[in-house]
């Protein structure tokens, strides 16, 4: 395949990931979107890395995998922010938590 291919494949999960994250308001499905724009980056890490060849194939699909554990962490923490959401509010709905009380 070509580069282009993965690219563009990239390019439409980022767009889809930056809709997701601008329109909704379901504090799961923005979390969902942002998952689409960091697999976005790992396409296009490994599509360079094994455009490029050599060492440079193991350092693109490293960084894939360190954004892989970066996502898992930020699922993990995002999650548990919004199942507190909805234990005090009943509503997972973010526009609702932008008051922000002391």
């Amino acid at each position: 395949m070509l580069l282009n291919q993965f690219l563009l494949l990239g390019a439409i999960l980022f767009c889809i990931g930056v809709y997701g994250v601008l329109a909704r308001r379901n504090g799961v499905l923005v979390l969902m979107s942002i998952e689409l724009i960091l697999n976005a980056v790992n396409i296009n890490l490994i599509a360079f890395g094994s455009m490029a060849g050599g060492d440079a194939m193991l350092v693109g699909q490293v960084f894939a995998l360190f954004v892989v554990a970066v996502a898992a962490a930020e699922v993990g923490v995002g999650l548990a922010i919004i199942l507190l959401i909805y234990r005090n509010r009943r509503s997972v709905d973010i526009d609702d938590v932008d008051l922000m009380k002391g």
